[in-house]
Order: structure tokens, then sequence, then C-alpha cells
């Protein structure tokens, strides 16, 4: 990751979403780009267009004089004011740069611009093939000490484990991999024993630390939170979206559900055919 892009409206929430690219970046040193949507002018920003921006400009300003002593050396920081839908344009951005992410508060819309984060940190989870960090009105984590890595028996579901063993590694971070079911059918519980030991290897070749755990609950979302409290977990990787299964999945509004109800930032990473080499396949659809 060596661009993280942020979205921004200016708001106290909005601003989470710096406090945890500073975090990233501190690890990974990647730079990060502030990235402010235009829709339109406000009412109660009364003025011209161009009036607007220079106000958005002076925001920026402000922002970058406020962050950027708190970034490691040789990292930069800086902006861009675009016009648009605000998810295509911060998607579009992030398209513009090689290995990049993006780093977005679910929660705003209470500053310079009304309606912005919100329902805009979901659509851009969802129309975007980069990985996506998101973070509600908690105060961000100043390190990843534990992440959770739910694993359930879709394929896609382990083809966020490469990414979070690397952030893991930049982290020092211990992973707490724990299988995912809302049903205690023999066939699932094999599955996902064989997935969990997969994976496992997986983190023991690239040496990192790991707890194996194990989750049932009717509602998935809750069951990984539940066990993301029980653990003080620093952070939560899942797929944005997965195929249908028996173990209710993260499908769609699971994925929303998460993004809303998290107690701590979330990774989101969109399933694409990859291969794992030396351990497993994990093919998406």
């Amino acid at each position: 990751m060596k661009l993280l892009i942020v979205p921004v409206d200016f708001s106290k929430e909005s601003t989470n979403g710096i406090d945890l690219a500073i975090t990233i970046s501190s690890r990974t040193r990647s730079d990060i780009q502030l990235v402010y949507v235009q829709k339109k002018v406000p009412d109660h920003y009364p003025g011209t267009e161009s009036e607007h921006v220079k106000l958005a400009k002076q925001r920026f300003s402000e922002l970058i004089n406020k962050y950027e002593n708190k970034l490691p050396s040789g990292v930069k920081l800086d902006y861009i004011i675009k016009k648009g839908k605000v998810y295509q344009e911060i998607v579009n951005q992030a398209n513009a740069f090689e290995d990049s992410a993006i780093v977005v508060s679910t929660h705003g819309a209470s500053g310079f611009e009304e309606f912005f984060m919100g329902s805009n940190a979901y659509r851009i989870v969802t129309a975007t093939t980069r990985p996506v960090f998101t973070i509600r009105y908690s105060v961000s984590p100043s390190s990843f000490k534990r992440i959770v890595l739910p694993i359930d028996i879709t394929e896609q579901s382990r083809q966020k484990v490469p990414l979070t063993t690397e952030l893991a590694k930049h982290f020092e971070s211990e992973i707490h991999l724990v299988t995912i079911s809302s049903t205690k059918d023999e066939e699932v519980i094999h599955k996902l024993k064989a997935y969990s030991r997969q994976v496992a290897e997986y983190l023991r070749e690239h040496e990192v630390r790991y707890v194996q755990g194990n989750r049932f609950g009717a509602n998935i979302t809750d069951s990984v939170i539940e066990y993301t409290k029980e653990v003080n977990g620093d952070l939560i990787s899942i797929m944005s979206e997965q195929g249908t299964s028996i173990s209710n999945v993260f499908l769609g509004s699971y994925a929303q559900q998460m993004l809303n109800k998290a107690p701590v930032p979330v990774l989101c990473i969109t399933p694409k055919e990859l291969h794992i080499h030396g351990s497993f396949k994990a093919s998406g659809g």
C-alpha cells in the first residue's frame, strides 16, 4: 500500500479517517492523499463555486498543518479537490495509482457539506477492488496489536489472508483466526477446520503469531464483534461480499452491518481470483 486515499468532508467525524491513515502509514510508510469531492454549493454556504473551492482549500491547509508533524519522516501528505459523485470520484482517484488503499470514516455529514460520508462509505467499499479501511466514531488505535480474521466455508473468505498477513507483519500483530458459522452441521464443521488448518499453515510459513478460535451464532456480524471485544481486537478483516452459503457469510448487508456496528476499524477486501503459493487456492466467483 504505497498511497492511502482518505475522503474528507471536513466534519470532525471524517477526520477519524486521517487518524487511521496515519496509524497505518506509521508502519507501512504509505503516502496520504486527502480527497474532497464537491457536489454542489450548499445553501448555507452562499457565494460562487470558486469561493466554495477557496474555502475547501483553506480547510485543507488547516488539516495539513495539524497532521503533517504526526507523519513518519519522508511520508507525503497532500490533497485534491474533485467534483462529481462522491463514491465514484473516490474510487477513480484510488484507481489512478498502483498499490493504493482507501481509508474512510463511516460517519460524517456534520460539517462542511451535508450527507457526505455515511452511505457513501459503503458505496465506496462495494464499488472498488482496492482494500478499504473503515472507522466509525471510535478513536483510531495507535497500533494493530490483535487482528481478528473471521473464516467461513466459502472460498472467498480466505482471500483476505495474504493482505491481512502482510499488515500483521508490518505491525507485529497477533492474528485471531476465528471460524464462523451459524450451524453446527458436521460437514460444515469439518470444512471449517480444514480451512482453518490451511490458513494457520500459511501464517506459520510467514512467521505471524496467531490464535485460533470459533464462534457459532445466527448473526455473524454480532458473533464477530462479540469475539473482537473479548480479545480486545484492534482491527477486523472481512470480505466486502461473498457467495451465498449455509454458514451465513458476509453477503452484502452483513458487510454493511459490520461497517455500521464494529467498535474497531474494519479492513474490507473485495473477492477476486487469487492463488496463494504453497498453502491454498482461494478463488472467487
